[in-house]
């Protein structure tokens, strides 16, 4: 028998399967647990940042809106106009300006010379008139001592009807001769005068527009003058303010040019632009004051007391170039509210914008946001 001299090989234990599903299991198990801080951490620093919200608050002081009568003042702004323009020109024309007496920016009186135009010519017709006129008188004068022996002449029977006729038809001729003689020279006479051009009124002469050697034309305006010399500041007033204008309220005038002056209201007109919803206020400006037709200036108006919402100034912040106060809402919540300052001093302001009895915080609006929470002090 013959045994099987080939050398048998041993078969070692299959270990793979096993030690794959260990490593499987022990990746599991560290996912959860890292898994497992990673959420416990996140959901505690959420809970932790809701509660510091929920808690953080700023602590302030409020105040009461009120209602008081305080002084009211009005401003509005405008453009500088005449009171009053007259236009003067030559009545005579065809003469030359041979003398210019005033300027622009002085004050005249009526009947004052502002421009001599060249009359000679108009003299030497006057002296000739003036001739004529006294041989005229003469002439009448004869027609009237003939007429009167005419009439003697024809009572005594030594004269005929129609010598008397004679005598009266010539006396008439005379006399119509004298009167256009007398006619001529009255004309002369006013051109004579015309050509003294005079103020018509009494005012500050704000145009100019004749020089010497020109040779004016009739109906040329050659001045402008604002009479008396008043002047006005055509104020626009927003409508919701027009209420409180009243004519006769003093007014203070400024100009950066030229500064401040006094004025009182003359009129308001009674319409509102439907555009820009403004009404006009005519401010009668005070003599002197350097101001001119034109110019741009400022007015504050006295409006008098007036019931108005009364804050304290403190409590006026700016956000954004934007005036406001922060009113207590409910649930301890800091609203903006934007409002119009009227007036104010140190201690109080009169606002639009808030209504009688709002809460408005005082300590502590300049370091809040819209939607705060705030914590009100007890008072004091």
């Amino acid at each position: 028998m013959f045994e099987d001299s080939a050398p048998r090989t041993a078969r070692r234990p299959h270990l793979g399967r096993p030690v794959l599903i260990a490593a499987i299991v022990v990746g599991v198990l560290a996912l959860l647990i890292v898994g497992f801080l990673v959420f416990g951490q996140g959901h505690g620093e959420q809970k932790g940042g809701e509660a510091t919200h929920e808690t953080s608050s700023q602590t302030v002081t409020v105040a009461t809106a009120t209602t008081e009568a305080l002084s009211r003042i009005v401003t509005a702004s405008g453009t500088v106009s005449a009171w009053e323009e007259v236009p003067v020109g030559a009545e005579t024309g065809g003469l030359t300006a041979t003398a210019v007496l005033t300027d622009e920016g002085r004050y005249v009186q009526q009947g004052q010379v502002l421009v001599q135009l060249n009359d000679t010519l108009l003299r030497a017709q006057l002296r000739q008139q003036s001739a004529a006129v006294a041989s005229a008188e003469a002439t009448v004068a004869q027609a009237d001592a003939a007429l009167a022996r005419a009439q003697e002449l024809r009572e005594r029977g030594f004269l005929s009807q129609a010598g008397l006729d004679n005598a009266i038809a010539q006396q008439a001729t005379a006399q119509a001769q004298l009167q256009a003689a007398s006619a001529g020279r009255a004309e002369t006479q006013a051109r004579v005068n015309q050509a003294a051009i005079r103020a018509p009124v009494s005012g500050l002469v704000i145009s100019r527009s004749v020089t010497r050697g020109q040779i004016v034309q009739p109906g040329t305006e050659l001045f402008r003058i604002v009479r008396d010399g008043r002047l006005e500041l055509d104020a626009r007033i927003p409508e919701t303010e027009v209420a409180l204008i009243r004519t006769g309220q003093s007014a203070r005038v400024l100009s950066d040019g030229i500064g401040q002056t006094s004025g009182s209201v003359r009129i308001i007109t009674p319409e509102v632009d439907p555009q820009t919803r403004l009404a006009v206020a005519r401010i009668s400006i005070a003599s002197g004051s350097g101001l001119r037709p034109g110019m741009f200036a400022r007015a504050e108006i006295d409006a008098g007391h007036q019931p108005s919402i009364v804050v304290p100034t403190a409590s006026i912040i700016y956000r954004e170039n934007r005036s406001g106060v922060f009113l207590l809402a409910d649930g301890g919540v800091a609203r903006f509210q934007e409002v119009t300052v009227l007036s104010r001093n140190n201690e109080q302001s009169s606002v639009d914008g808030v209504a009688a009895g709002s809460q408005v915080i005082v300590e502590g609006a300049g370091f809040l946001g819209d939607g705060d929470r705030v914590t009100v002090a007890p008072s004091q």
